[in-house]
C-alpha cells in the first residue's frame, strides 16, 4: 500500500512539472526519430536500408563431417584433418573439425599473427635470459642474452626453422612475458573467430590448456595470409641473415625449411602447386601441417591436417588432401 501510494505521489508530481511553466521552459528533444537507420519503420517499410556484413560472409563454415566416406582420402592415422576452398568459401574435406587438440609448432601462425599486428618488422629485438627456459630438445636459432635482431628476422627463424627461441624472444618484445603475449594470442583468436582454441605460449611446446581445432588452424592462417610479410616467409626453402651479439659482433643464421614440399623431399599431386605453410611435431600433438596451395588456375586452398601418425603418413595423407582440389 506504502509503495502504492509513493507511486502515485512520484506521478502526480511529474505530471505537475511538465504541465506548469514554471517547471522548464526548455523543449525535450524527442529520443526517436523514423530515419535512423534502426529505427522499425525503416525495418518494415524501407527496401533500401543498410544492413550489416555477417562476421562469417567471407569464411568457409563447416558444423561436421564432410566427404569422409570418400575411399580417395584415407585420414585413418589423422585425428583431424580440413580442405577449404579460400575462392568459392566452400569446405571439401572435413573430419573431426572442431576437436580441441595440441597444435604444436603451428601455434607460431598465430605468434606470426599477433606480432605483426602489434609489432614493425624493423622493430629491434634484444633477446632476454628466458631463453633457457625451454624444454630439452626444443628447437632453437642459437638466440643468447643480449643479442639483438629484428622482428622480421625473428619471425623467419620462427616460421622456416620453427625456432623456438626466436618465439620467445618476440613475445617478450610484443607483450613483455610469454604469458602477458599469450593473453594477447587469446584475445585476436577469439576476435577473428578461433573460439575453440586457447594458447599459454608462443611455440606450441607440450603445455597443458594449450589447444586448436583443425578449423581454427584454418581461421588463423587464413588471418595470417593478410600479411605481405608471412606470404613471403612460408614460401622461402632457406634463409641466411647477420644480427649482432651483446657486444656488437656479428653473429650469422642459416636455415632450412622444415616443410618438406619446399625442402624437395615430397612431391606436390599433379596440378597441384604448395605454396607454403607450417609443420609442426611434439609428443602430444603428433604429426600435424597447415599449407597453402594453388590448383592450375591459380585458385587457394588451405590444407590442414592435426595428429597424424608419423612424419610419413602425414604427407601420404597431405597429398591426398590435396588431390581433391582438382578432382
Amino acid at each position: 500500500m506504502k509503495c502504492t501510494n509513493k507511486c502515485l505521489a512520484l506521478l502526480t508530481a511529474l505530471a505537475v512539472c511538465f504541465g506548469a511553466t514554471g517547471c522548464s521552459d526548455e523543449a525535450i528533444a524527442f529520443s526517436y526519430n523514423p530515419d535512423y537507420k534502426v529505427s522499425a519503420f525503416r525495418i518494415s517499410g524501407d527496401t533500401g536500408f543498410e544492413t550489416a556484413d555477417a562476421f562469417a560472409s567471407g569464411l568457409c563454415v563447416v558444423n561436421g563431417d564432410i566427404n569422409t566416406d570418400n575411399s580417395a582420402v584415407d585420414m585413418t592415422d589423422a585425428t583431424s584433418a580440413g580442405l577449404f576452398d579460400l575462392n568459392s568459401r566452400t569446405v571439401l574435406y572435413a573430419k573431426n573439425i572442431h576437436e580441441r587438440l595440441a597444435p604444436a609448432s603451428l601455434t607460431k601462425l598465430m605468434t606470426a599473427v599477433v606480432a605483426l599486428k602489434y609489432g614493425n618488422p624493423n622493430d629491434v629485438i634484444t633477446v632476454s635470459s628466458n631463453m633457457g627456459n625451454l624444454e630439452s630438445g626444443a628447437v632453437v636459432c642459437g638466440l643468447a642474452e643480449g643479442d639483438q635482431l629484428t622482428l622480421n628476422q625473428a619471425l623467419h627463424a620462427l616460421l622456416i626453422k620453427s625456432a623456438n627461441d626466436a618465439a620467445v624472444a618476440i613475445a617478450e618484445h610484443i607483450g613483455g612475458s610469454v604469458e602477458g603475449f599469450a593473453d594477447m594470442m587469446n584475445e585476436e583468436a577469439q576476435a577473428i573467430g578461433a573460439t575453440n582454441s586457447h594458447f599459454v605460449n608462443p611455440h606450441g611446446l607440450n603445455a597443458e590448456n594449450h589447444y586448436v581445432t583443425a578449423y581454427d588452424m584454418y581461421l588463423i592462417f587464413n588471418e595470417a595470409l593478410k600479411y605481405d610479410t608471412v606470404n613471403e616467409i612460408i614460401s622461402m626453402t632457406s634463409y641466411d641473415t647477420v644480427y649482432t651479439d651483446k657486444n656488437g659482433n656479428e653473429k650469422t643464421l642459416s636455415v632450412k625449411n622444415t616443410n618438406q614440399y619446399l625442402a624437395g623431399n615430397v612431391a606436390a599431386p599433379d596440378r597441384v602447386t604448395v605454396i607454403g605453410g607450417k609443420t609442426g611435431t611434439t609428443s602430444a600433438a603428433g604429426n600435424c601441417l597447415i599449407l597453402l596451395a594453388r590448383d592450375t588456375s591459380g585458385n587457394p586452398y588451405i590444407a590442414v591436417i592435426l595428429k597424424s601418425a608419423e612424419r610419413g603418413i602425414l604427407y601420404t595423407e597431405m597429398n591426398a588432401l590435396l588431390k581433391q582440389t582438382t578432382s
